[in-house]
């Protein structure tokens, strides 16, 4: 049985694509059956996936038009990958008179239950129908955030989302973890939140974090994860070690350390 995670934080630019797009690359690396939906109108993890954007069918035809998801699946060496495309930001419009519209995606992904280890949602940066969408098909969400005041005021907002979802939608959703991104150890201000998230959270943040990392932003440009595009630089060897953390987390078969 598949464990489906959706990858949410209202705040653009933390990092929430590049993590999920390297998450998943690395997992598929250690051998387990990955695939990512792309939520996003965007189509960001799409291309970060070696997937061309506005591809058909794609989670527009799924959610919009009722296609069989598996019609949908694309197959990379990274994880597969259901794309999306621009006209799916028309979504949330376009849900609004269906019956238990905070569900379309649950019921989708009900026929892919065997057919994974893990199930990524790459959410879009906000808190709308979609993210609704995803939260309410998830066991629980990973919340990339970057070391800065505002994130720690966005990340409050959040879990008080999670909370009612988990309560009005989805009862046995929950916080799969807080992975830090783009992460200086030279910046107070990055140790101070880093501190306080530790301290009011500490069984919730990874271990692993992630540093600032050129290579890992030129990767989406080559149509690669940053580990596929460079494994060696220090982004991609976090990505690999948060794998590691991951899955002794979730299964405790793996040695981190």
């Amino acid at each position: 049985m598949a464990k489906i995670i959706a990858f949410a934080n209202q705040k653009g630019g933390v990092g929430k694509t590049t993590s999920c797009v390297n998450l998943c690359a690395a997992l598929r690396q250690k051998g387990r059956r990955m695939l990512l939906v792309d939520c996003d109108p965007q189509g960001n993890a799409t291309s970060g996936m070696g997937v061309k954007k506005n591809r058909s069918p794609n989670i527009y035809d799924v959610m919009i038009h009722e296609l069989p998801i598996e019609n949908s699946i694309v197959q990379t060496p990274y994880g597969d990958v259901v794309p999306s495309e621009r006209e799916f930001a028309a979504a949330t419009v376009e849900l609004i008179g269906r019956q238990e519209r905070e569900k379309v995606l649950y019921h989708a992904l009900q026929r892919l239950y065997t057919e994974y280890d893990y199930i990524f949602l790459d959410c879009p940066p906000s808190l709308e129908l979609i993210t609704v969408n995803a939260l309410a098909s998830a066991d629980s969400v990973l919340i990339p955030m970057q070391c800065e005041y505002y994130a720690l005021e966005g990340i409050a907002d959040l879990i008080s989302s999670i909370r009612m979802c988990s309560s009005r939608l989805n009862r046995r959703l929950r916080i799969e973890g807080i992975l830090l991104t783009m992460y200086d150890a030279r910046a107070n201000l990055t140790v101070q939140v880093e501190n306080e998230l530790r301290r009011f959270m500490p069984e919730k943040v990874y271990q692993t974090v992630i540093p600032r990392s050129v290579r890992l932003s030129e990767a989406p440009s080559h149509g690669l994860p940053g580990i596929a595009y460079d494994r060696n630089n220090k982004g991609s060897k976090a990505y690999l070690t948060l794998a590691e953390e991951f899955l002794s987390r979730n299964e405790g078969r793996e040695t981190w350390q």
